[in-house]
Formats: C-alpha cells, sequence, structure tokens
C-alpha cells in the first residue's frame, strides 16, 4: 500500500529573540519526519532550546537543487518535511523561494507557519508611511552598473523603500542612497531587530550617513527610505535637458564644476556623463 504524499511546510523562525517563535510552529517542529534548515548549526540551537530532536537536512544557495529533489522526493514518498531559514520566513531573501515554485511544479501543494520578518518589523518602526511599500532585499554587489541602473529607477519610487544590506557594506550603502536619492531624502535604519542591542536610527540621509561614519558597524541592518513626492525636484528635472539643468544652477550663481556636481547629485548618474553636456558651456 503506498504512502499519502507528504507535507512541505515553510516555518517562520525568530529573527532574534528565541521567544518570537509561534506554538503552531513549535508544535509542526516536533511532529515533522524532517527539517530542512539554511544552516543546520544555527537551527540546532533553536531546537535544542526547545528540546526538539529530529534529522536535519542542509539547504542553502549552493546546494539548493540537488538538495531541493532531496527533499521534495522525500515529501512524495509520504514524509513531512518542515523548512526554515536561519531567521524569519523562508523565501524572503533565501532559497525558500526557489523549492516553493519546485513543490508546485511537482504538484506538491507547500504550506506556510507564519511568523516574525524582519523587514515588516523594520517599516513599522522606521515611523515611514506603511500604507504603501516595496521591498527591494539586498541590492546586486556583482555589478557596479547594474546596482546602479536599478537606484536610479528607484529614485522615482514614490512607495517606501525597504533594503537589507550587510554590516561590511552598510556604510557605503548609506553614503550611495544619499548620493542618488538625495541627502535630505527621510530614511531610517534599524539593526538587530528584537535583540538586546535594537536600534533605530532615524533623519535625512546625510544625517545617517554621518551617525554611522563615526561607529565600528556591527549586527544586522535593514533600511528604509521614504518615496518620492510628486511635485518634487527629480520631476521637475524630467523636463529639462541636463545642459539646461547645468544652465539653470549657473544662473543661480553656481560655477560650472559645482554645477555639474549638482546636476549629476540630483539626476543620480556619473559626473563624467554631465560634464559631456557643458563642454560648450
Amino acid at each position: 500500500m503506498e504512502m499519502a504524499q507528504g507535507k512541505l511546510i515553510l516555518c517562520a523562525t525568530p529573527i532574534g529573540n528565541l521567544e518570537d517563535i509561534t506554538l503552531r510552529v513549535l508544535n509542526t517542529l516536533r511532529e515533522v519526519d524532517y527539517i530542512a534548515a539554511e544552516d543546520t548549526r544555527h537551527t540546532l540551537k533553536l531546537l535544542n532550546h526547545y528540546d526538539i530532536q529530529k534529522p536535519l537536512i542542509s539547504y542553502h544557495e549552493h546546494n539548493k537543487h540537488r538538495a531541493g529533489e532531496k527533499i521534495l522526493t522525500l515529501v512524495d514518498e509520504g514524509y513531512d518535511v518542515a523548512l526554515v531559514s536561519d531567521a524569519g520566513m523562508p523565501g524572503i531573501s533565501d532559497p525558500g523561494a526557489d523549492i516553493v515554485r519546485e513543490a508546485w511544479d511537482a504538484g506538491i501543494t507547500p504550506t506556510v507557519m507564519p511568523g516574525a520578518t524582519a523587514f515588516a518589523v523594520a517599516l513599522v518602526l522606521s515611523g515611514l508611511p506603511t500604507d504603501r511599500f516595496v521591498f527591494e532585499g539586498f541590492l546586486s554587489t556583482s555589478s557596479k552598473g547594474e546596482r546602479h541602473e536599478r537606484l536610479n529607477r528607484l529614485r522615482e519610487e514614490e512607495r517606501t523603500m525597504i533594503f537589507y544590506e550587510a554590516p561590511h557594506r552598510i556604510k557605503d550603502t548609506l553614503r550611495e542612497f544619499a548620493e542618488v536619492f538625495g541627502g535630505d531624502r527621510q530614511g531610517a535604519v534599524v539593526r538587530e531587530i528584537t535583540k538586546l542591542h535594537e536600534e533605530v536610527v532615524r533623519g535625512t540621509l546625510d544625517e545617517i550617513v554621518e551617525i554611522f561614519s563615526e561607529r565600528d558597524i556591527k549586527g544586522e541592518f535593514v533600511i528604509v527610505v521614504e518615496g518620492i513626492t510628486p511635485g518634487d525636484d527629480i520631476y521637475r528635472f524630467k523636463d529639462i535637458t541636463i545642459r539646461e539643468h547645468i544652465e539653470k544652477y549657473m544662473e543661480a550663481g553656481l560655477d560650472k564644476k559645482k554645477a555639474i556636481k549638482q546636476v549629476a547629485k540630483d539626476r543620480g548618474i556619473p559626473k563624467s556623463e554631465v560634464y559631456k553636456y557643458s563642454i560648450d558651456i
């Protein structure tokens, strides 16, 4: 007699404080046959804390295709598998999204056990508008051109924007945001959510850059940036050429070098690009 198909259950785990886990997730972790984890050593700390002992399967970015096939085979054979990430909701900025898609393709209906999610907590803590927002996750680090192009498109985003960033890149990213979005744009950096040293730094991007420039950086970070308001300067720049933009600043009293620098900042493009339009001014 064949076993009925098992279940693939995505379980949200705490993003810091181990008490931020639902009773439903705990019961599920105790009942499943296997637990698939992004980092088995990290997950063992959680399981040991709640005295849960289950066979673990390593499932992460570098083995997701091979491990994903193994997990779905187990489910198809009738075993229940819980999938957890290092923290928060599997599928948000981790390979959990891949196995969900593969499960649907294989005729397996996944289940989700909700819980803590860092970007939602950071958005609420930021004090910025929550009625409309966009989650950007981690920006590309493999291509400067791709990253710059993405940020330039986001300059016109009207919704609140949410980003994840690694500690060793936070200072450079904040400076880049101030340059592209404008230093007077409001933002917030939320650090170590739900942990002992949880902190929210709010202000303009220029102010936040200055605060973090003097710090040793530790912890996990979420950056929240306000969207543009229709009628702001960025919209007016659409209606004039780069040359006209330079001339407006020069007419206002800036020398050409400073005008070029300001136009580049306004438009989020390299100064070398702006310079080409200023040669015969």
